[in-house]
């Protein structure tokens, strides 16, 4: 069958390497794509945000399956589109992925459905969010309710801290949600769902920071890790009893069922799983580290998804190995990063048994250039964090990009918890 994914980063090309490996695929598209994805599909120029283009693009390929990676497309309705002209989508449609494009609706569809979250309070002006404030302790945490690409976010230690958050969300028209801080540490679960049937789909541990040691500004990703070894196989049960299954309840009970890959950043305190937001997708980097150990095949798993057929497969099947990625990103990131330096060394990073998944890259002149704040994911596996973490950075070692750098400790928090036990 003929394919059309949709998006241009290190998920879509992790995604596009999964699903060129796939038996039933027959053509794979991808729009726009970027070079990485380019060695396994066809990248075309189509304007996501026209939806009859789409369409039209969709029947004059014989495109089977429309896979949507990014959170815009599908907050914009496209899912909905395409399937009205009668096309299968891989993702929610615009109402469900309200979940990732609404904090708000999130936060109160958590409070009606009693799924452990932070206390919240949602405001819609600077004026209120000042006085909400008081009712909370420090530190505060401060959430632009729309999408912000990872990044708008702000923990405040501090009153002031949380005064700029909010003076920067409401500098133009928008709302807020404010938050009380989770103690614990986060992981990541990945939940595949037709809607009807929910399948435990991996789990990751996510590096937010910009630096070591969780240092600096939130950013999309710095890298991650997964299996989530923290997120034992009973904490699991608990958050999928307690949050996921809840959710996914309330949501085909309001008319709006999900469909597609349901990720839930949850935070693991001492009562135990809590959430603290949904994406409607799959994440970044962390898509990387799930396609890696991933041994089932993907296109069927979208497909009965998109057809509600879900109940009828069998589990994702995943390698025991660990896989880790490391985000190589333009220097400047996650502020203004530097466009356009040279980047070499991919197929000897290759040689060194890692994959690099390319996200913000193009071609110049003949040679790869970077495009984005984040440019390259090198992936690697390996059986034990460690193994994978060594394997993974050897590999960064062979990257020729002058303009780049990167975070030397992830999965630093696994790897201290498995020193500390021998």
């Amino acid at each position: 069958m003929n394919v059309l994914l949709i998006g241009s980063g290190g998920r879509e090309h992790a995604l596009a390497w999964k699903l060129a490996q796939s038996p039933g695929l027959t053509r794979l598209y991808a729009a726009p794509g970027n070079p990485g994805i380019a060695q396994h599909a066809e990248c075309v120029t189509l304007d996501v945000a026209d939806h009859v283009a789409v369409i039209a693009f969709c029947v004059e390929r014989e495109i089977a399956l429309v896979v949507i990676g990014p959170e815009a497309p599908l907050v914009d309705g496209l899912g909905d589109s395409l399937r009205a002209g009668g096309i299968a989508v891989f993702g929610p449609s615009a109402a469900a992925a309200q979940l990732e494009g609404s904090k708000g609706f999130t936060k109160r569809l958590c409070a009606r459905a009693g799924i452990p979250t932070a206390r919240f309070v949602s405001v819609d002006s600077r004026a209120e969010g000042l006085v909400a404030l008081d009712g909370f302790g420090l530190p505060v945490v401060i959430k632009a309710d729309g999408l912000a690409a990872g990044k708008g976010v702000t923990v405040a230690a501090t009153r002031a801290e949380a005064e700029e958050a909010l003076a920067a969300i409401f500098a133009g028209p928008g709302s807020a949600v404010i938050e009380e801080f989770l103690e614990g540490e986060e992981a990541s679960l990945f939940i595949l769902t037709d809607g009807t049937t929910l399948v435990p789909f991996g789990s990751a541990q996510d590096h937010k920071r910009v630096g070591d040691g969780d240092t600096g500004p939130n950013t999309g990703g710095m890298g991650a890790y997964s299996p989530a070894a923290v997120l034992t196989p009973t904490l699991e049960c608990m958050a999928i009893d307690s949050i996921i299954a809840p959710t996914l309840a309330a949501m085909a009970a309001d008319g709006i069922p999900f469909s597609g890959i349901l990720y839930a950043g949850l935070m693991l305190t001492r009562e135990g799983p809590k959430l603290i937001e949904y994406n409607a997708r799959f994440g970044d980097p962390e898509c990387q580290v799930l396609m890696l150990r991933l041994d089932s095949d993907l296109l069927d798993l979208m497909l009965a998804t998109a057809e509600g057929r879900l109940g009828e497969m069998p589990p994702p099947a995943f390698r025991d190995a660990v896989a880790l990625t490391v985000v190589v990103a333009a220097k400047g990131y996650p502020g203004t990063p530097t466009p356009g330096g040279r980047i070499a060394g991919i197929d000897a990073a290759e040689a060194k048994g890692a994959r690099v998944f390319q996200a913000g890259t193009r071609i110049a002149d003949g040679a790869l250039v970077a495009a984005g704040g984040r440019v390259l994911a090198v992936t690697a596996l390996g059986d034990s964090v460690t193994a994978a973490q060594a394997q993974a950075y050897a590999a960064v070692e062979k990257i020729d990009y002058a303009d780049g750098f990167h975070r030397t400790d992830i999965g630093w928090r696994e790897i201290a918890r498995t020193e500390q036990a021998t």
